[in-house]
């Protein structure tokens, strides 16, 4: 899930490339650590008002069920996608507020986190606490190094970002979404009583 969200077309990834591009990879990579920042608080507010409602098994159900639609749209736009437009304009860098603002204004990471990422951190934590700690960590790392990397690809070479790899890289990503829907199905139902 950090992978394809690291390396999917959306407001971060643009500004992630066009930073690059502009100003260079180091400016890229400040953009592309900024979700490990601003996402701290939504982490912590989607957890906690779910856990408040955790013992109502419909309540969560209903969640996960979003949470598979979320990320079947996900899975859609991924499929469909085309490799990122590069134009740019000049301006001054201040990369790590443009990153914030960007980050703190879109939808995507209040939606993942109330229908998907929540939900997958209080089943963790239902086994342990480590489960709960290896899926943020391991989401956020795939996240920021794969933002990490595409800030190096964009200001190395536009080229890269327009061919067939990337087409098909965002299929695979596509695939991968996909499973990861279903799972998440198959427990939303488990849960509302359906399965």
């Amino acid at each position: 899930m950090g992978l394809s969200a690291g390396v999917s077309p959306g407001p971060l990834f643009a500004l992630i490339v066009s930073q690059s591009v502009r100003h260079g990879a180091r400016e890229g990579m400040k953009v592309a650590i900024v979700p490990a920042l601003t996402d701290v608080p939504i982490i912590l507010a989607s957890t906690f008002l779910l856990s408040r409602i955790g013992d109502f098994k419909p309540a969560l159900g209903a969640v996960s069920v979003a949470g598979a639609l979320l990320l079947c749209m996900l899975a859609y736009e991924s499929f469909r996608s085309a490799p990122p437009g590069l134009e740019v304009a000049a301006d001054e860098p201040h990369s790590v507020r443009k990153g914030v603002l960007v980050n703190i204004l879109s939808p995507h990471p209040y939606l993942f986190w109330v229908t998907v990422g929540a939900p997958m951190i209080l089943k963790g934590w239902a086994k342990g606490p480590s489960f709960a700690l290896a899926f943020v960590l391991g989401l956020y790392l795939c996240l920021v190094c794969s933002q990490l990397v595409l800030a190096q690809v964009a200001a190395r070479s536009r080229r890269l970002l327009n061919g067939k790899g990337y087409v098909r890289l965002m299929r695979l990503l596509g695939v991968f979404l996909a499973a990861f829907a279903l799972m998440l199905l198959r427990d939303g139902l488990g849960l509302l009583g359906l399965l």
